[in-house]
């Protein structure tokens, strides 16, 4: 959630970010500041009058140790009036209060300098490309073949069981997928990340601190009759844990890692696309969470990237990685990489991590601060990336290394597999 205070004070600067993000409701900025100005207008009435009653309480006492009895009833009408106004002013003020913060939350994170302007994926930035595209054997099988060929990954039974995009792992393929989430965890706990293992449903006060609510509602599994959510990421109950904190200066930055099974109700197109593990309902994920001081937070993000990219070269996999554009960006982002694997057997390049910066739009939401030996708590910057999501990592590992023997693994990860080659 942005600060009130900097849309006052840099409203142009808003305006031209928030377009930037290709944000199309734009005349919500001046209902804020109009709002705003009303209710910085009723919280000084009620000052004003606080302060009055207060001055006339206090000479009470002092009338009453003179014996000026007429005077006294004259202030005490007076008070009554008082309170009356002060009731009336508290109650169009919290009203106030409430109707600007609807409106702050419609409103997206601020895009960062670096941002390119752009509205489609066809117009993020190619940070980087790193390693050679594979040549594959003729006949060469896309993922979802290969998972039957070798019967490792079931998508009718999981349809059967649960529905479209509710796969069923066997064998070779349920090791593959521990294998993975092992070697993922045991690389973020090396890097210094604290392992954790948070729930998989969160209230909806966890959602809206992390920007989920109310700008994901359709996009999660909903448990009405508690009123819970599944979690679309563990980015959400991880950075969580510190909502409502103030943490020591000195403890920053807090790095965090979580593997969770993740949860997207979001329809997708039929096609090529989306076929086998290219989008699922249910997935595996890894995901590495900081918080830190907001000088250090695009310093920190770099080195989250740098972190993500060395996981795909040890599992030899070509990638690249994107700046995404404004109107490509998240809700809550204010600079966002992504990273992408090719996937050989489909000719094309596939998501597999986003690496974020939120600056204070998540701490702001969360009141998640630090504070310093002597100064005042102020908002921490939170960021985090997936390292990694599973599903187009095991589609790309799976179409890259098939050969005639099978599909080979790739050495980093043989130790957690147990076996060389899936035949």
């Amino acid at each position: 959630m942005l600060q009130i205070n900097y849309i006052r004070e840099n409203k142009e600067d808003v305006l031209a970010r928030l377009s930037k993000k290709n944000f199309k409701q734009l005349e919500l900025v001046d209902e804020i500041l109009d709002l705003d100005h009303k209710r910085r207008s009723t919280q000084a009435q009620l000052d004003n009058v606080l302060s009055q009653s207060n001055t006339m309480a206090k000479s009470i006492g002092e009338l009453v140790k003179s014996g000026r009895k007429e005077e006294i009833e004259k202030i005490k009408e007076t008070t009554s009036l008082l309170k009356e106004d002060i009731k009336t002013l508290g109650e169009e003020l919290a009203e106030l209060e409430q109707l600007v913060h609807n409106k702050l939350v419609q409103l997206p994170n601020l895009p960062h300098a670096s941002v390119p302007v752009g509205s489609t994926p066809e117009e993020n930035d190619v940070v980087l490309t790193h390693g050679a595209i594979p040549s594959l054997p003729e006949g060469a099988l896309p993922h979802w073949e290969l998972a039957a060929k070798y019967d490792i990954i079931d998508f009718e039974l999981g349809n059967k069981i649960t529905g479209a995009g509710f796969p069923v792992y066997k064998g070779k393929g349920a090791k593959l997928q521990r294998a993975l989430i092992n070697f993922f965890l045991d690389n973020a706990n090396e890097l210094g990340y604290k392992e954790v293992q948070p729930p998989v449903l969160i209230n909806e006060a966890s959602g809206f601190g992390t920007g989920q609510l109310p700008d994901k509602e359709g996009q999660m599994y909903h448990v009405t009759e508690d009123n819970l959510y599944l979690i679309p990421t563990a980015e959400v109950p991880v950075t969580n844990l510190y909502r409502d904190e103030i943490v020591k200066e000195e403890d920053l930055p807090i790095k965090n890692t979580a593997y969770t099974p993740c949860f997207r109700r979001e329809a997708g197109s039929y096609g090529a696309h989306v076929r086998g593990l290219n989008r699922l309902h249910q997935f595996d994920k890894v995901e590495i969470v900081q918080i830190v001081h907001p000088e250090k937070s695009y310093e920190t993000l770099e080195e989250m990237s740098t972190y993500i990219q060395s996981l795909l070269q040890k599992l030899e996999l070509p990638y690249r990685v994107l700046r995404l554009c404004g109107g490509d960006m998240s809700f809550t982002s204010a600079l966002t990489y992504d990273m992408e694997v090719y996937s050989a057997a489909q000719g094309r390049w596939l998501e597999v991590s986003s690496a974020s910066n939120f600056e204070t739009f998540q701490s702001n939401r969360l009141k998640l601060r630090f504070r310093g030996k002597e100064g005042k708590p102020q908002l921490a910057h939170t960021l985090n990336g997936s390292a990694l999501a599973l599903p187009r990592i095991v589609a790309s590992l799976l179409e890259n290394n098939q050969t005639e023997k099978g599909i080979k693994i790739p050495a980093a990860l043989v130790p957690y597999t147990g076996f060389e080659y899936i035949d």
